[in-house]
């Protein structure tokens, strides 16, 4: 009698990029909580050696780099007593070789802002799978990202909260089966705040999220609500929708994460507590669900569900977002840039909080004369540069005084 074959149970191996910011440092919790789910293979970090470090001597990566040329020396020297030998590498190449490196069946780019795209094309060229936790990487670079990811046969699965609800929800849907998405957004810091009031914001009332914690910059596009506008066009580019059918909701108790409606009119939505994990770990585990010992949901602890239509006066920045979106071509790429550059400074306090829709639109009207449909990668990263540039030159004709 022939014996039934069993499916051998494989470690799947991972290479986390940004390893000692939020994304990162969640996503490596999984890998400790599920030794026998995830193996990592490289890490990459920015300035934060000492955390980079204790990283490696928990996690014995293969490889592992600081995006930072200067912080090398520091770097070797915390992993000069390691029982091991990793491959040590600094800078922006540094970083695309750990993407890229070895047997790591998935790469999570949770590095923040545009500067995830190259490790981010380099790992989708070497065959690896990504969790995507940098939306800024797709916003500005989908015109060469995803026809990479088509060549190549990989996934690109989302893995932040809202992306993630919308790609659970269509578990199961039929071709041609959506009809819109719901995207919904906590508000941010300044939800209950009169718009009158916003002029004489701080930076520290800017990073108090009600809800999520995260880092800088995106709490920062969080109180803006540019972080919503930036996840309409992703989720323009990784659903196929168009911008008429993805729309946003307040949804202040951050519970509900997403939803989706289907042509008959049918709702579906994705809840959880507000816990960066979840959607990390179906990126991860995807197709299989991994069973937790996290906390339920509680509906009745949870209490009431609230939603509000957002308030565009109060919130310039989203219908920027979709404008730029339907513009198409570089102009993603210039929001975003715009928008980093930005928040930057205003998180120097170098600029008002009400400076930052201004300037990301003076630059975006300015860069509508050079749009082009088609960029290429070369077009993608000279306007990342340009467009911060430009950011600056607004600030001086729109007599705005950047502090010191």
């Amino acid at each position: 009698m022939a014996r039934c074959s069993q499916k051998v149970k494989t470690v799947k191996s991972i290479t986390v990029i940004g390893s000692t910011g939020s994304i990162g440092t969640q996503t490596l919790e999984i890998a400790t909580q599920y030794p026998e789910e995830f193996r990592i293979v490289g890490l990459a970090a920015g300035r934060n050696i000492e955390l980079l470090a204790q990283q490696v001597q928990q996690f014995r990566p293969q490889i592992v780099a600081t995006c930072y040329e200067d912080k090398l020396p520091e770097l070797k020297a915390a992993l000069g007593g390691l029982d091991y030998s990793p491959v040590i590498l600094a800078g922006e190449d540094g970083v695309v070789e750990v993407a890229k490196y070895g047997d790591a069946e998935s790469v999570v780019t949770g590095i923040v802002g545009c500067a995830g795209l190259l490790p981010t094309l380099a790992a989708i060229e070497a065959g690896k799978n990504i969790a995507l936790a940098n939306k800024e990487t797709l916003i500005a670079g989908a015109p060469v990202v995803l026809p990479l990811v088509e060549k190549h046969g990989v996934k690109l699965l989302p893995a932040d909260s809202e992306h993630s609800a919308i790609f659970q929800c269509l578990q199961g849907v039929p071709e041609k089966g959506l009809r819109r998405i719901l995207l919904t957004a906590s508000g941010g810091a300044f939800r209950d705040l009169p718009v009158e009031k916003l002029p004489f914001v701080q930076v520290a009332d800017a990073l108090k999220h009600p809800n999520w914690s995260m880092g800088q910059k995106i709490t920062i596009d969080s109180a803006t609500l540019m972080n919503k506008g930036l996840e309409v066009i992703e989720a323009h580019y990784l659903f196929g929708l168009d911008y008429n059918q993805i729309d946003i909701v307040i949804h202040p108790q951050s519970i509900i994460h997403s939803l989706i409606e289907l042509q008959d009119t049918s709702v579906l939505a994705q809840l959880g507590w507000a816990d960066m994990r979840l959607p990390l770990l179906y990126a991860l585990s995807y197709p299989d669900r991994l069973y937790t010992d996290w906390q339920p949901l509680d509906l009745v602890k949870a209490g009431s569900l609230t939603f509000k239509a957002p308030d565009h006066q109060k919130y310039p920045c989203m219908q920027l977002a979709y404008d730029v979106g339907k513009a198409g071509g570089l102009m993603p790429a210039v929001l975003n840039a715009a928008n980093e550059q930005a928040v930057a400074l205003f998180l120097e306090e170098k600029i008002g909080f009400l400076d930052i829709p201004r300037l990301i639109e003076t630059v975006c009207d300015r860069a509508s004369d050079y749009n082009t449909p088609t960029p290429s990668l070369e077009d993608i990263l000279e306007v990342n540069q340009t467009a911060r540039q430009e950011v600056l030159t607004a600030a001086k004709s729109l007599k705005i005084a950047i502090g010191h």
